[in-house]
């Protein structure tokens, strides 16, 4: 510890150094905040961290010969100082104070150890998944996920780092825990750092050490477990969260993995360009805000798990959309549902505290309230089959539980079990007892006060208590003569005095040794009773699953019906698709019912859709409006058109938009390129994929020989491609390419009142970009723009030009018909003419 001076240090101190080496060896970058009274105090180098971290005063602890920094946040401000360290990437170790002061050393304790990914007290927790990630290499990556306060743990294989980054980005994981052979390799630490600025933390990544951890928390290393780096990430993830929870891992029941094949492909660009989860503007409104109809905590984090991973079994999509359209066709029954579901706490999370049992009563009561709504909503269910009736099988059995809680607690228990009052009376024969004698004594308190007036004649005696001198008898000066002899005085005030006698003392240290007995016998009663409801763990998840599906479908229901959604025709097999009058469902609430509904088909007579178009005509929003209905469809939801008849896609590539990555030291071509290579590697003939202006970050002549050469490609995939671009060369690949048709956004430009949007796709190639005019409706100045105007005049003559050496060029004149020749003579006279 940093300090200055050359004497021992003070006794307190000698303590807190000792116990912050020991949370050292485990957390070595933890800040302990170590309790002094009303102050949780930190020193040394600790403090100056604290201080600057926490904005608070750096003062020093000194004597005669000794002076370190020391800095410290009150009792009551703990919470929210760790939540800001927390939050600065920082963990945080909080030793409290176990015994009351006296004339030595206060013993101590490290109650708590508090990192980002593994906290479980709800005050310290969103609604949204709290995951501790732990990646190991081998045979390419594996991935750990542990959410603590919930007990959920997955894992998975990826042959490839950019496969593992994707599902890093989508699962948002708080904290991430990284073998050594990759926190030891600086470049790729620092990439990873750059992608992912959340705490890295160290962590045990030995093999046999794993397998020790699975067998701790799972009584088994499953066989699902067949790498070592699987091996390692799984245990080291188990072992990280054993330590920050002082072993208590029993909400944890099973390790799924999941095949990252087995769902739909979104990579993190497509996540990102389609908003799934984060704005791209500050005041945006992202695809889960509007889906998210849910009621319950436990229901929303259901709906972004789905959304995170869309489905590819036909069987399991069919499921979902028609447990959707049986609440769509049931009003009564889905209002009921998400009635009940309105009054539900957070079933997931109360089941993950009882199974390690930390709930507190309140919780415990919460619990209660919950498994009290289950057999109402089962009720409700009971007409139904399909997923409806699954989700009624899984939400019984629990009734015992109810009863037992409802016999033990109160209605409106304490926050905390030390706190007295929890139990109910009648529930314990022992704990009524003592409450019993401990309230005769309470009556013969409460009867004294009347009883000594009639003795004494003193009528205006009082009985009364104090923390400083307990129960006393209070005489004023008037009547200090008539004081009995059995009295003894204890304190002397300007105008009366107080007395007490032995009974009365007598009376009072059996009150509190009564009252301390029940509280001791209230806490061990309470403590059975919350270990009794740990063997019932595996019951209340299942439930809370249930619940939480329940709440996403009801609220899929809820939406479609609110704003007219259909249900569509799944097509597996990669064959057509069609949307007649769809909607993107962001835009469409921003416009605030002012949308204009488009067409789209894909097929085997046109699977690569060409759009051209002016900038702001809409041509991005109807390329996301297609990739939103395919996923919507693919999670099991209703989607925003008139009609929709949809294949299963493996996966959604988009390119859309563009950002210099300064971080990385990559430029904004640099990226563009980098995702469009990871789509060309990717796509397959069941994918869908969107393209926008692609090859804008280079050179005019480069980027379209790069945009024609991917367009080509993508149709030789025969992937379902939709390719906005201003390159209106490309438009007159058609007539080569069978399977690519040209489509532009209606735009017409008027003397009087310029260049209007009509936001309709329809048939065809547009006939210019109208930048110029975009321009002006921006508001450059109208030398800038009427100076562009001649400007663009000109380079468009030499445009011709251009064109007809390039056509030229790729003319193979050996085998050129005298109609082709005329046909060709004849387009470049039109150019040249202007199009008359």
């Amino acid at each position: 510890m940093k300090g200055t001076g050359t004497g021992a240090l003070p006794p307190m101190l000698e303590q807190y150094v000792r116990m912050r080496d020991e949370v050292a060896a485990q957390l070595p970058h933890a800040i302990l905040l170590f309790q002094v009274g009303d102050f949780y105090e930190t020193f040394g180098e600790d403090a100056e961290r604290a201080a600057r971290l926490l904005g608070i005063a750096l003062t020093h602890k000194s004597s005669r010969d000794f002076s370190t920094p020391m800095a410290g946040v009150p009792l009551r401000a703990l919470d929210q100082n760790v939540e800001r360290l927390l939050a600065a990437g920082v963990c945080v170790a909080v030793a409290d104070q176990v015994e009351e002061p006296g004339s030595g050393l206060v013993e101590r304790k490290v109650t708590h150890l508090l990192t980002p990914g593994t906290v479980t007290e709800e005050r310290h927790l969103s609604a949204d998944e709290n995951y501790l990630a732990a990646v190991a290499t081998g045979d390419g990556y594996a991935l750990a996920l542990l959410d603590v306060s919930t007990g959920e743990f997955r894992c998975a294989a990826f042959h490839t780092r950019s496969a593992l980054y994707d599902e890093l980005a989508r699962c948002r994981a708080r904290e991430v825990l990284l073998a050594p052979e990759m926190s030891g390799n600086a470049a790729l630490k620092a990439d990873f750092q750059t992608r992912f600025p959340v705490m890295l933390s160290p962590a045990n990544f030995d093999e046999a050490v794993g397998r020790a951890e699975l067998r701790a928390v799972l009584n088994e290393v499953p066989g699902s477990l067949n790498s070592a780096a699987l091996v390692r990430a799984c245990g080291a993830v188990l072992g990280y969260a054993r330590l920050t929870q002082q072993g208590r891992l029993e909400m944890v029941r099973r390790v799924v993995r999941f095949e990252p094949g087995a769902h739909m492909r979104l990579s993190d660009a497509a996540v990102r360009a389609l908003e799934l989860f984060v704005p791209q503007s500050p005041q945006g409104v992202t695809l889960m805000d509007v889906l998210c109809q849910t009621r319950t905590a436990g229901g929303k984090r259901r709906l972004r798990a789905w959304l995170r991973a869309p489905l590819l079994d036909e069987l399991s999509i069919r499921a979902r959309l028609g447990g959707v359209e049986a609440l769509t066709r049931a009003p009564d029954l889905r209002a009921g549902v998400r009635s009940l579901l309105y009054r539900a706490h957070d079933l997931e999370r109360l089941a993950a505290r009882v199974a390690t049992r930390r709930a507190t009563p309140r919780e415990v009561a919460a619990l209660a309230r919950t498994l009290d709504l289950l057999p109402e909503v089962v009720a409700l269910l009971a007409a139904q089959d399909g997923l409806l009736g699954t989700v009624r099988a899984r939400l019984g059995g629990l009734p015992e539980v109810v009863t037992r809680i409802r016999a033990a607690l109160v209605d409106d228990p304490p926050i905390r079990a030390g706190d007295g009052g929890l139990i109910r009376d009648g529930f314990h024969e022992e704990l009524d007892a003592l409450r019993r004698d401990a309230l005769g004594h309470r009556e013969w308190l409460a009867h004294l006060e009347l009883s000594e007036r009639e003795r004494t004649g003193i009528g205006s005696l009082k009985v009364g208590y104090n923390n400083v001198f307990g129960y006393y008898l209070e005489v004023t000066g008037a009547h200090l003569g008539k004081v009995p002899t059995d009295y003894r005085q204890i304190a002397t005030l300007k105008d009366r005095a107080r007395f007490t006698r032995p009974d009365l003392r007598e009376r009072e240290r059996e009150i509190a040794r009564l009252e301390a007995a029940a509280g001791r016998l209230e806490l061990e009663v309470f403590t059975e009773l919350r270990d009794s409801l740990a063997a019932h763990a595996e019951a209340l998840g299942e439930a809370a699953g249930a619940l939480s599906d329940l709440d996403v479908l009801a609220g899929l229901a809820e939406l479609a019906t609110e704003h007219g959604w259909v249900r569509p025709v799944t097509r597996p097999g990669g064959e057509d698709a069609r949307l007649t009058q769809a909607r993107h469902p962001v835009v469409e609430g921003a416009t605030g019912g002012r949308y204009v509904p488009n067409d789209a088909e894909l097929g085997r007579g046109r699977h690569v859709l060409l759009l051209t178009g002016p900038n702001m005509a809409g041509k991005s929003t109807y390329l996301r409006t297609v990739a939103i209905c395919a996923l919507l469809h693919q999670i099991g939801s209703f989607v925003p058109a008139a009609g929709a008849e949809l294949p299963i896609y493996d996966a959604v590539h988009t390119r859309i938009g563009a950002s210099d990555d300064l971080a990385g030291g990559r430029s904004t071509f640099m990226v563009e390129m980098s995702e469009l290579a990871g789509i060309l590697h990717g796509a397959t003939a069941r994918s869908l994929v969107i393209l926008d202006e692609v090859g804008r970050g280079t050179s005019t002549l480069d980027g379209l020989a790069i945009a024609q050469a991917a367009l080509e490609h993508l149709h030789a995939t025969g992937a379902h491609t939709l390719f906005a671009t201003h390159y209106f060369e490309l438009t007159r690949l058609e007539g080569d390419h069978p399977g690519l048709v040209n489509l532009h956004v209606a735009a017409e430009e008027d003397e009087g009142q310029g260049l209007t949007f009509y936001h309709q796709v329809v048939p065809g190639a547009a006939r210019q970009s109208y930048g110029v005019e975009v321009a002006r409706l921006a508001g450059l100045p109208a030398p800038v723009t009427a100076r562009a105007g001649r400007l663009l005049g000109a380079l468009n003559t030499q445009g011709d030009d251009a064109q007809m050496r390039r056509d030229l060029a790729a003319l193979d004149l050996g085998r050129l018909t005298p109609l082709e020749a005329l046909e060709l003579l004849h387009r470049w006279q039109r150019g040249l003419l202007g199009g008359e």
